[in-house]
């Protein structure tokens, strides 16, 4: 796997010339090498930085995931897909295994992994740093490493798993595609004992241990453990449920006593590269700097209950009416095209209440139960009526309105895309989606379509121990 090693190796080398808000603001050094950088605990603070600071990359939140985890779904498409490149195949399902937005992503992910497992694998000697410190750094470093392959084995499979520094290229060679069990043992791992070792709050923009709970339910809700689920979830305390959805969202709202995890973004620093993209791309075409990409679905924006609060933040595209964009990403004091201040939201509350009313009917239905009461405190904020046994019958009828819930609460987040294959029939909803769009009419998918192909650099750096997914 020579590009993987590569990459892992270069990381290593020059770290990462990266930085996020207020804390996280200072990046390493690149002119030091690895073997002679970590002498302290400033060193080491800088290789944090740099691991959060990957999580910014476009192949990760800094833009491709909204495009695997939203358009590729049915809540948003591309304006002119046979204009956006790579974001027009992940729109229309086009089995193009050169595609940028495949090849970037596969690499990003590993960069990030490789500064998490910088992070580990250097923290023990460190002399001057408390061990209380370094039980919290220890405890964000596992959690973004598990952050990160529960991504990448939900988009691709099975794929190389590695907990250790490369510091050597030939490390790890030919050791191929780890099977999706083995990598999801070691994700609940890393966050089981994260959540040990982070603190309840931690600075501005860190993991804390109610992230750690909280990814670990979404774990083991995607592994069908609704039992341990619920304790993970359960462990989730401290975050409140604002009184109006809209204060989730915008430059003014970050960071708010809802939001469980976010990845930071600050514009007007470094030369304008730590400012997010979203609200430039995110809107049509007819707007300078935007690529119209991720773009509200009439799919999306028609079904949503009357009354729903919401579909608010669904609005018109000022200069194009007929194109519908989200509102979550509007950043109206955006000084530079693509040098925006916001934030993307990981993990929220909603999300945690949610995911227990899931892990709570997967144990069995209960009429009117708790699982109900969680799911009506989301439509309640919504401005909707509560749900009851009346209506929704059973089990699965319980598991189509949390979908549904999810959908509404949750767009443009990303979430999507993973919510329909782990509670949906995704070739189903899509298939129904494509059908009722005519551009799209022609469309369908299958099964192997619900996984990524494996980058085809990658597959033709070792193409002894690196396999492709079926129908690539």
């Amino acid at each position: 796997m020579k590009i993987l090693k590569y990459i892992f190796f270069s990381v290593t080398m020059m770290l990462m010339n990266a930085s996020c808000e207020d804390d996280l603001n200072v990046a390493p050094e690149d002119q030091n090498t690895s073997a002679g950088f970590y002498r302290n605990a400033a060193d080491l603070e800088a290789a944090v930085n740099a691991m959060y600071g990957a999580l910014q990359r476009d192949g990760l939140y800094g833009y491709n995931y909204h495009i695997l985890l939203e358009t590729r779904s049915d809540n948003t498409f591309e304006e002119e897909p046979s204009n956006s490149g790579g974001y027009g195949d992940m729109d229309l399902f086009n089995r193009v295994t050169t595609n940028p937005v495949i090849t970037s992503t596969w690499s990003d992910s590993y960069i990030a992994i490789q500064t998490a497992n910088i992070v580990l694998n250097r923290i023990d000697a460190i002399t001057d740093m408390d061990q209380a410190t370094k039980a919290t750094r220890k405890g964000e470093a596992r959690f973004i490493r598990a952050l990160i392959y529960y991504n990448l084995v939900n988009l691709y499979g099975d794929v190389p798993l590695v907990t250790q520094e490369t510091t050597n290229p030939t490390d790890f060679f030919g050791q191929g595609r780890t099977s999706k069990a083995e990598v999801f043992a070691q994700i609940i791992t890393d966050l089981s004992e994260a959540q040990n070792e982070l603190p309840e709050l931690n600075d501005t923009g860190r993991a804390t241990k109610g992230a750690a709970n909280a990814l670990l339910g979404k774990v083991y809700l995607t592994n069908g453990n609704p039992q341990a689920a619920e304790t993970a979830l359960r462990a989730v305390t401290g975050y409140t449920l604002l009184n109006n959805y809209a204060d989730n969202f915008g430059v003014n709202n970050e960071n708010g006593s809802e939001s469980i995890f976010e990845i930071q973004f600050k514009s007007d620093v470094n030369g304008n590269s730590e400012g997010s993209k979203f609200a430039t791309r995110f809107s049509s075409q007819a707007n300078p700097g935007s690529r119209g990409n991720n773009i509200i679905t009439t799919d999306l924006a028609s079904s949503f209950e009357a009354g729903d609060l919401r579909r608010d933040e669904i609005v018109p595209d000022a200069s194009t009416p007929t194109v519908f964009i989200s509102t979550k990403y509007i950043d109206v004091d955006q000084p530079v095209v693509d040098d925006g201040d916001n934030n993307v939201i990981v993990l929220r509350y909603a999300d945690v209440l949610l995911m227990l009313a899931e892990a709570l009917n997967a144990q069995g239905y209960v009429a009117d139960g708790e699982a109900f009461d969680l799911l009506n405190q989301i439509r309640t904020r919504a401005g909707l009526a509560s749900l009851t046994s009346a209506t929704v019958t059973n089990q699965t009828e319980f598991i189509t309105a949390l979908l549904e819930e999810r959908r509404h609460e949750l767009f443009h987040e990303p979430h999507r895309w993973l919510d329909i294959k782990r509670l949906g029939d995704p070739i189903s909803i899509m298939n129904t989606h494509f059908d009722g769009m005519p551009s799209t009419a022609n469309i369908t998918i299958d099964q192997d379509d619900l996984l990524l192909p494996i980058p085809q650099a990658q597959i033709d750096s070792d193409p002894d121990s690196m396999s492709q997914n079926p129908g690539y």
